[in-house]
């Protein structure tokens, strides 16, 4: 099976928070009770540790990279490079919110059984969440896509300052940089960054992250379908389900007739298959099922 991530790229329609959240989320943990949870998250999870998303109301619209776009020219790849090399920082900095955190509080207790993600910011990781499934990869690895050598972003970093010096200090005095949701920034003039190559091949460094238009490895896609197949109930937080990659375990979770609570902002691809919909934040609404106890 090969599913391929579908470009969407336009915000979800503004739709008001649920004015009864207390009572949703006492349902929910009433349904979740005694199960053992999987949980999905996407971006909207992480927008209030200061990254952006691409579907959640109010979001601008953007373009997201596509792996046609990247591969198009060694020019393509020199503006996006010059681009991450500012934008990734930003996503490094970035913090965890009381939204990972509660669900790493739900996995330490023994309710929460698996994460997967869709996010590629770590933050699942840096609150302390173990064996994160993570679906489109994520910004902290850097790849050779001809002979797969590997290197961490940060050490490239590293690299890259040495051959650009004073790049980022130049960049600033330009303005402000808006930050994309997949490490990325808007930037316009990147005429003087130079990119470097695999120092051991030549061949094209490619951030390990599966773009729009990229398939995500099939072992991981397997893996977190078992991970559903395993749990009592899905829980999917931050994510409108646009996409394939993460509306199908909503889906396997459905058919399985499985509880499936969807916490989101906005509307989303599952609403008519989820148990029950919490229209809300998630930092409001997953630290209040952990403090509850009731999974």
């Amino acid at each position: 099976m090969r599913t391929r991530l579908q470009v969407g790229r336009a915000p979800a329609e503004h739709t008001p928070l649920d004015d009864d959240v207390a009572e949703r989320i006492e349902l929910a943990s009433d349904i979740l009770s005694g199960r053992r949870v999987a949980v999905l998250t996407g971006a909207g999870i992480s927008t209030e540790s200061g990254i952006p998303d691409y579907r959640s109301p109010g979001s601008p619209p953007r373009t997201p990279m596509t792996l046609e776009m990247f591969l198009s020219s060694p020019e393509f790849r020199r503006h996006y490079w010059a681009r991450n090399h500012l934008g990734w920082r930003h996503m490094d900095a970035a913090l965890p919110n009381a939204a990972h955190r509660a669900l790493t509080d739900l996995q330490s207790g023994g309710a929460v059984s698996t994460v997967i993600t869709q996010n590629v910011d770590m933050l699942h990781t840096k609150a302390g969440t173990r064996g994160v499934l993570e679906l489109h990869g994520c910004y902290g690895r850097v790849r050779c896509l001809t002979c797969d050598w590997r290197i961490s972003r940060h050490r490239l970093a590293e690299l890259l300052e040495s051959v650009n010096p004073g790049f980022a200090e130049r960049v600033a005095g330009r303005g402000a940089i808006e930050v994309a949701p997949d490490a990325d920034a808007t930037l316009s003039d990147t005429s003087d960054f130079v990119m470097i190559d695999c120092p051991h091949c030549g061949g094209i460094l490619k951030p390990d992250i599966v773009y729009f238009g990229e398939t995500v490895p099939k072992p991981l896609v397997n893996e977190s379908f078992s991970a559903v197949d395993e749990a009592d109930a899905l829980l999917v937080v931050g994510s409108s389900l646009t996409v394939m990659s993460g509306l199908r375990f909503a889906r396997r979770a459905h058919r399985a007739g499985k509880p499936l609570i969807i916490v989101n902002r906005g509307h989303t691809r599952a609403d008519e298959l989820a148990t029950l919909k919490i229209d809300h934040r998630a930092g409001v609404v997953l630290p209040a099922l952990s403090a509850g106890r009731k999974l």
